[in-house]
């Protein structure tokens, strides 16, 4: 393999001033060893040498003679499988590597490319290692670097659902949720991930992500839709009392309005039922969900009358 290589480079770039070619075999396969063995140090160390290496190959120019191209493609693809492992080293390296490496490896992966499909399965072990280490703040930051690149990562779509909410940037909020609810059913469990450790992430996550679809509709008053999503959020927020009062108090209103648009005085009805649940439940929404279930007692009587 060495001796094929190095007569390739001798072939098309004899004479090149960059690194030859057994340099970047050299690197190459002790990033290899590294990653093997789990050598952290190693793999900071090699990972932007074998790829700074492995891009100085591949951008060498198309050679002028027909019958030297087929050798010169052959050395640009392998230059870019290089390059590409370089990125799985910094990434399985990262996700197997206490939190402050994990941050330091994905930071380096982030640097090198940030389209990298290795994020793909890392956003979630790279936002997590930077929480355990006491740089929660950067979260956000990183999360919307990264949203341009990875809109279908359901990591990066709740950081960003929750980051608006919490700013009472709702409409935001809402986006970023409903892309997660959208795309989350569709992705299977992560390789090394157990069934049932997903199904609880899953599970968390589309909770969150349709009480937030929620409570943005009904900001907006957007009645209908937000009296789907929040429907769809009961049986994955069972046991939260605060995210359960809200998603009663809100489902309260849009019943209300939902029903007496319609004169349906059963819908007004329940309505009146889910701002009691919302009464029931300790917090900032207990007192006016108390005195809208009133309201809407009467109004539903009014329409049962008017029938």
């Amino acid at each position: 393999m060495k001796r094929t290589l190095i007569w390739c480079a001798g072939l098309l770039f004899a004479g090149s001033v960059i690194a030859a070619p057994d340099d970047l075999e050299d690197a190459y396969a002790k990033l290899q060893s590294a990653v093997t063995g789990k050598d952290a140090a190693q793999v900071k160390e090699l990972a932007p040498k074998v790829c700074e290496l492995a891009r100085a190959l591949a951008a060498k120019p198309a050679p002028q003679e027909e019958s030297e191209k087929k050798v010169w493609e052959s050395a640009v693809k392998y230059a870019r499988d290089v390059e590409v492992f370089t990125e799985y080293a910094l990434y399985s390296t990262a996700v197997q590597s206490p939190p402050p490496v994990t941050v330091e490896l994905f930071e380096m992966l982030e640097r090198q490319n940030p389209k990298s499909k290795y994020f793909s399965p890392g956003y979630g072990p790279y936002l997590a290692a930077l929480n355990q280490t006491g740089q929660a703040a950067k979260i956000p930051t990183v999360a919307e670097r990264a949203i341009a690149h990875w809109s279908d990562d359901e990591d990066l779509q709740l950081v960003l659902a929750d980051y608006d909410m919490n700013r009472t940037r709702v409409a935001e909020a809402g986006i970023h949720a409903e892309r997660l609810v959208a795309v989350l059913p569709r992705h299977p469990p992560p390789e090394g991930v157990a069934p049932a450790a997903w199904e609880r992430k899953r599970t968390q996550a589309l909770g969150r992500g349709y009480w937030i679809a929620g409570q943005a509709h009904a900001t907006k008053g957007e009645y209908n839709l937000a009296d789907s999503d929040l429907r769809s959020a009961l049986p994955l927020i069972a046991g939260n009392d605060a995210m359960l009062a809200g998603a009663y108090f809100q489902l309260g209103i849009a019943n209300y309005h939902l029903g007496r648009l319609a004169l349906r005085h059963t819908q007004v009805q329940e309505a009146a039922a889910f701002s009691e649940k919302a009464a029931a439940i300790k917090g900032p929404y207990q007192q006016q969900a108390w005195t809208n279930a009133a309201v809407m007692r009467r109004e539903a009587e009014k329409l049962r009358g008017a029938r």
